[in-house]
C-alpha cells in the first residue's frame, strides 16, 4: 500500500482548492432552493466505490495508486464529487449485480486496463470485425428492414457501421478507461453534461461509444451538436443518422421526455478551441439552458468528466484572421498541423479516461423552477464545479499522458 507524502498531499489539496468556488454563507432562501447533493456532509466513509471494468479483458496486476487516490481531501475543503471519487458509492441503486467492487490487497479498486498501444494483432482483429459487420449491414440494408426516427436517427446504420468504426479509435488508439457507468439510469431520460476539448469534437463520439458498449442495456447517446455540424453536407447527414440533433431547447426537451439519453457539451467552441496552456480549465457554461431543459423534463443530470481529449491535438495558437475570413470559429496550429499537411489531422494517441459522476436529481423541483434564474444559475454552477473538481482529481492520479 502506497502511503501519502504530507507535502505532496498539501500541494495537491491547494491545487484543487485554488480552482474551487470560494465558500460563501448562503441565505435562507438559497439553502431552501439548493439541491440536497450540494449540502456539505460531515460524515465520510472509507468503503470502496462500485466500478465497472472498462473492458471484459483479463485484468493485469493492479498498479499502485497515487497518494491522494481514495482518500478525502487533506485540506478539509469538502466537495460532493471529488472527496468521494474513489471513496463512496453513488447514491443510486446499481443497474446490474455485475457492478460488484473488485479490490486489490491494499483495499483499493482495481484499475481497468485497455489494449496496449500499437497492438497490431488487436488492430487487425478490430478492422476484420468492422469489415464483417459492414458486409452484413449491406445485406440487411437491401431488404429494407430498418427504421429511421423523426430526428433522422438510423439505429441499424449506427450499430453496424458507425460504432464498429469508432471502436478502432476507442479500444486501440485512445484505449479509453470507463468508470461510473452505474450512474447512468437503466431506462428513461437523462441529460449527460461533459467538458469539451480537443480541437475536433472527438470526445463526443468517444462518449457515445462508452455509453453504448459499457452500459448493460447498450443505450444510445443522442448528441446535441452545434449548427456548424449540420451545415457541412457529409458531416451533417452522418450526424443525423448516428443520433445527433441540433442543440436547441425544443429538440433536447423532446428527446428527454421521450426517455432518451441526451448529451450536451455546454462549453461549445470556447472549450473545444481553447489553447493547450488552458487545458482542463472549464470555460463558461453559457446561461444554463441545459439546466432549464432538464428541469422542464424532470430528468437527472449526469456530470461527465473526460481526461485525454486535450492532448490529441495540442493547440498552440489560433489563426483568428484566417478563421474569420473563411467563416470558422478557429483555425488551430498544433505541433503537427499545418506543418505535416494531411498527416497533421491524425490525432495523437493519448490515454483517455471517461468518468460518469453521481446523478443530480431535478424531479423534486416544481414547474416554476425552470423559470427561476436563481435556481438555474445555482444548478449550472453546481454541475460545472462537479466536473471541474473531478477533472483535477483524475489528473492527480494520472500516469503517462500517452502510455497510461
Amino acid at each position: 500500500m502506497v502511503k501519502g507524502n504530507g507535502a505532496s498531499d498539501a500541494r495537491t489539496a491547494k491545487v484543487i482548492q485554488l480552482y474551487a468556488s470560494p465558500p460563501e454563507a448562503p441565505s435562507r432562501e438559497q439553502v431552501r432552493r439548493r439541491h440536497p447533493s450540494q449540502q456539505k456532509s460531515t460524515e465520510r466513509t472509507d468503503s470502496g466505490i462500485e466500478r465497472t471494468p472498462a473492458t471484459p479483458r483479463r485484468p493485469r496486476a493492479p498498479r499502485p495508486a497515487p497518494p491522494l487516490a481514495g482518500r478525502p481531501n487533506p485540506g478539509g475543503a469538502g466537495h460532493p464529487n471529488t472527496d468521494d471519487f474513489l471513496a463512496d458509492p453513488a447514491d443510486v441503486t446499481p443497474i446490474s449485480k455485475d457492478m460488484a467492487t473488485r479490490l486489490d490487497a491494499a483495499g483499493l479498486p482495481v484499475r481497468p486496463t485497455g489494449s496496449p498501444l500499437f497492438s497490431l494483432s488487436g488492430l487487425r482483429s478490430t478492422v476484420a470485425d468492422s469489415v464483417i459487420a459492414g458486409a452484413g449491414y449491406l445485406r440487411e440494408r437491401l431488404t429494407g428492414d430498418y427504421e429511421v426516427d423523426d430526428f433522422g436517427f438510423d439505429q441499424h446504420f449506427t450499430e453496424n457501421v458507425f460504432l464498429p468504426a469508432m471502436r478502432v479509435l476507442f479500444d486501440k488508439w485512445f484505449r479509453v478507461e470507463v468508470t461510473g457507468i452505474e450512474n447512468i439510469p437503466a431506462e428513461g431520460g437523462a441529460l449527460l453534461v461533459a467538458n469539451h476539448a480537443g480541437t475536433l469534437p472527438i470526445d463526443a463520439l468517444m462518449t457515445s461509444v462508452a455509453v453504448h458498449d459499457h452500459h448493460p442495456q447498450h443505450r444510445f447517446l443522442r448528441i446535441l451538436a452545434a449548427d456548424l455540424a449540420f451545415e457541412s453536407p457529409f458531416v451533417g447527414q452522418l450526424a443525423r443518422r448516428t443520433g445527433s440533433t441540433l442543440a436547441c431547447t425544443a429538440d433536447a426537451e423532446r428527446l428527454l421526455r421521450g426517455g432518451e439519453l441526451t448529451g450536451v457539451w455546454p462549453e461549445g467552441f470556447k472549450g473545444v478551441g481553447k489553447l493547450y496552456k488552458d487545458r482542463y480549465k472549464l470555460q463558461r457554461f453559457g446561461r444554463g439552458g441545459f439546466v432549464t431543459t432538464a428541469l422542464r423534463a424532470a430528468v437527472p443530470i449526469v456530470p461527465v468528466s473526460i481526461v485525454g481529449s486535450e492532448e490529441i491535438y495540442p493547440m498552440l495558437s489560433d489563426l483568428k484572421p484566417l478563421a474569420r475570413l473563411v467563416g470558422l470559429p478557429y483555425i488551430p496550429v498544433t505541433p503537427t498541423f499545418p506543418a505535416l499537411g494531411p498527416l497533421g489531422l491524425v490525432p495523437l494517441p493519448s490515454k483517455w479516461h471517461i468518468h460518469f459522476g453521481k446523478p443530480i436529481e431535478t424531479s423534486q423541483y416544481d414547474e416554476q423552477a425552470a423559470d427561476d434564474p436563481m435556481v438555474v444559475f445555482d444548478l449550472t454552477d453546481h454541475v460545472r464545479e462537479e466536473i471541474q473538481q473531478t477533472l483535477f482529481r483524475m489528473l492527480s492520479r494520472r500516469g503517462s499522458v500517452y502510455f497510461g
